[in-house]
Parts: C-alpha cells; sequence; structure tokens
C-alpha cells in the first residue's frame, strides 16, 4: 500500500449528502476482484447518461477536476452497502482523501485498509473548502497527516482527529497484510519450532 503522508492537490467539490457505495460503484460492476480498472466506473449514473457519454455537469467530467486526487462532500459519505469496491474506485481514479463531516463506519474502516485517508471536519469548514475548490487549479489543498492538518489556499490551518495506530499505518503505507509481515520473522521461528516439535506426525517436513 501506497504510504500517505503529505497530498496537495486539486479537490473537487461534491456538495452532495448521504453518497452511499452504490452511487460511488455501482453493483453491476463489482464482478472483480481486481482493485485495477475501477475508476472508470466511479460514480457511474453521475458521469454518465443512458448512452454511456459523460454527463458535461458533473464535476469529475471538468477540467481540472478529471485529476482531482480530493474530495470534499457532505455528510453520511459512503453509506450503503459494505462493498470494499467504493474505496477501490476512488483510489483508481486518483483519490487519495475524502473530507466530510462524517463517514458510514464500514467505508470509513475501508478507505484506511486502502491507503484512503478519510478526514472528519465539521460542516461549516467543509462549506468553506467546497467554496475553495469551486476556485480549480488556481486553490490547491495541502493534507498533512504527520501535523493532521488540512491547509487552505490562504494558508489558514485546520486540525483534524485521526487515531494514531491508522495514523500510523498510512504514514508506513500497511494494510493487513503489511501489517502480518512486520512479523515475518516471529511467525518463521513459531513454525520452524512446531516442526520440530511434531516431527513425528507423518507429512510433518523439518527443515534446517
Amino acid at each position: 500500500m501506497k504510504p500517505f503522508t503529505t497530498l496537495t492537490a486539486v479537490a473537487a467539490p461534491l456538495p452532495m449528502a448521504n453518497v452511499d457505495t452504490d452511487k460511488i460503484i455501482p453493483a453491476r460492476f463489482l464482478k472483480t476482484i481486481e482493485r485495477s480498472g475501477l475508476g472508470v466506473h466511479l460514480f457511474d449514473t453521475l458521469r454518465y447518461d443512458a448512452d454511456g457519454k459523460e454527463r458535461p455537469g458533473f464535476v469529475l467530467n471538468q477540467e481540472p477536476y478529471r485529476h482531482a486526487q480530493i474530495l470534499i462532500a457532505h455528510e453520511n459519505f459512503g453509506c450503503g452497502s459494505s462493498r470494499e469496491h467504493a474505496p477501490w474506485a476512488l483510489l483508481d481514479f486518483g483519490i487519495r482523501c475524502v473530507i466530510a463531516p462524517d463517514f458510514a463506519d464500514i467505508f470509513h474502516n475501508n478507505c484506511f485498509k486502502n491507503g484512503i485517508l478519510p478526514v472528519r471536519l465539521p460542516r461549516a469548514v467543509i462549506d468553506q473548502l467546497m467554496e475553495d475548490a469551486k476556485l480549480g487549479a488556481n486553490s490547491r489543498i495541502t493534507i498533512d497527516l504527520a501535523a493532521q492538518e488540512v491547509v487552505r489556499p490562504n494558508g489558514e490551518r485546520i486540525h483534524f482527529d485521526i487515531d494514531p495506530f491508522r495514523k500510523k499505518l498510512l504514514l508506513e503505507g500497511l494494510d493487513d497484510i503489511g501489517q502480518t509481515m512486520e512479523h515475518a520473522a516471529s511467525i518463521d521461528a513459531y513454525e520452524a519450532k512446531v516442526r520440530r516439535e511434531r516431527s513425528f506426525i507423518p507429512g510433518i517436513e523439518v527443515r534446517a
């Protein structure tokens, strides 16, 4: 998993509440277990019409938001089903951080497991960031995870809270597998010990 340290990028304003996971990535695209290739279907029903043509009024179909790495939304982002494909689609599109007043719990957890930083901020602050984001390429927002700050284009620094353990995992780029592999030496030693102690069992191979 790619570490998240500091990100300065264009932010896309999405002034919508209760954006559910089916809106983020519709169920018909859940046939794959691959994490790549889902970005093109992110917000599919919002981005495309019935003929598959882009809706020009949707923010991610506009410049410079086609290249946004930050998404700003309203309350209850990521509600609905627990599909992990939702953060996969966001990440594959290029979104590394979602800022909203609050998130659905399962979506919130899945973001951390996939290298996306979900930032909770009060609605009044969200509204200010929305206005910043509307300025497009001339208004980039910075996310400093180590300092736990969102930096507005005018230089104002806004603190956000995050669980210390989850912060560590993002900074070091550790998903569930990465956390396990940190203990690889201990795991190998334990398995070698078990093989020695149970060498009398048929099929147990004792390695030097």
